[in-house]
C-alpha cells in the first residue's frame, strides 16, 4: 500500500479517547492536523495541531472548517452524550464542497444511523471504524488499585477482546492517508489481540505493577445498583446486563484487521497498562 505525500486532514474530536492519539500519528508522520474541538483553549493538543472551534452536533458552528482539508476522520456520535447525530446530511454537504474525498467515521453503535446513511448516499470515499471495547474503560478501577490494591467487579466470566485506543487512531490513519481504494465502503470491525476476563485484566494490572491486585467478585444484584446508584437509566442498566450476560460473539472474538491495515501487531492489555500505570499508582 503506497502512503500519500504530506496532506491536510480533520479529526474530530480530537481531544477524545481516540481523536487525541490519531492527532499524534498523524503529525508525527508529517501531514497537518486541523483538530476540531469544543474548546481550543482547554484543548492541550500537540504542538503544530491547528486547534479549531466546533463540534458535528452544531452545524452552524462548522463553517470553513473543512476549507482546504484532503480527508476527515468522523464520528457519528454526538461527543457530549453519545447519541447519534443527525446533522449527517449536512456535513457531508460540507465536506463535499470543500473538495474533501475521503473520511473514516468512528461508529458509535453497531446498527446503522442516520449520520451513516448520509455518508453513504455521499460521492465521498468512505471507511467505517468499529472497534469492541476499549482498554481505557480499566481506568474505572484506577482509584481502587490506586487505594486499595483491589478492584471489586461483577460477572467475572464475561469475555472481551478489548483494543488499545491507539491501534483504533492508526487504523484511521493509514485509511485517511492512503493513496488507494482498499478500505472504501469497508467497515472495519476492530480488536484487541486476546480475550479477557475481568479476573485476567486485574492480573495483568498487578503483574506490570509488581504488586498484588486482589479481584474481589461482586454479584449481580450489587453491580447493578452500583449502575443505578451512578445514574444509569434502566435502558443503560439492560444494555450493561445484556453486553456482561450474552457479549456479543463480535465483542469475544479476536480478528486480525489492525494488524492487516497497519503492518503492525495489535497492541496489549499489558502494553496499555504499562502506559497507564501512574492512574493505578504505579
Amino acid at each position: 500500500m503506497t502512503e500519500a505525500a504530506s496532506r491536510t486532514i480533520l479529526v474530530a474530536g480530537a481531544t477524545g479517547t481516540v481523536g487525541r492519539p490519531l492527532v499524534e500519528q498523524l503529525l508525527a508522520a508529517g501531514h497537518r492536523v486541523r483538530a476540531l474541538t469544543r474548546d481550543p483553549r482547554k484543548a492541550d493538543l500537540p504542538a503544530g495541531a491547528e486547534a479549531v472551534a466546533g463540534n458535528l452536533a452544531d452545524v452552524a458552528g462548522l463553517d470553513g472548517v473543512f476549507d482546504g482539508v484532503d480527508a476527515a476522520h468522523l464520528i457519528s456520535f454526538d461527543g457530549a452524550d453519545f447519541s447519534p447525530l443527525t446533522t449527517g446530511p449536512e456535513i457531508v454537504a460540507l465536506a463535499e464542497q470543500a473538495g474533501v474525498r475521503r473520511v473514516t467515521v468512528l461508529r458509535g453503535d453497531i446498527t446503522t444511523g442516520p449520520f451513516e446513511a448520509a455518508v453513504e448516499a455521499s460521492g465521498l470515499t468512505w471507511t467505517y471504524l468499529a472497534p469492541v471495547e476499549f482498554m481505557s474503560n480499566a481506568l474505572e478501577w484506577a482509584e481502587s488499585v490506586r487505594r486499595a490494591g483491589v478492584v471489586r467487579e461483577g460477572f467475572a466470566e464475561s469475555q472481551s477482546a478489548m483494543i488499545h485506543e491507539a491501534d483504533i487512531a492508526a487504523v484511521a490513519a493509514t485509511v485517511l492517508t492512503s493513496d488507494d481504494d482498499a478500505h472504501s465502503a469497508q467497515e472495519h470491525w476492530l480488536t484487541g489481540p486476546e480475550v479477557l476476563t475481568p479476573p485476567d485484566k486485574v492480573r495483568i494490572i498487578g503483574e506490570v505493577l509488581r504488586r498484588e491486585v486482589r479481584y474481589v467478585e461482586l454479584s449481580r444484584e450489587e453491580v447493578v445498583a452500583e449502575w443505578r446508584q451512578s445514574g444509569y437509566s434502566d435502558s443503560d442498566v439492560e444494555f450493561f446486563l445484556a453486553m456482561r450476560t450474552e457479549t456479543p460473539a463480535a465483542g469475544r472474538t479476536v480478528l486480525p484487521t489492525v494488524e492487516q491495515v497497519t503492518g503492525r501487531p495489535a497492541r496489549t492489555f499489558a502494553q496499555w497498562v504499562r502506559e497507564n500505570a501512574e492512574a493505578f499508582g504505579g
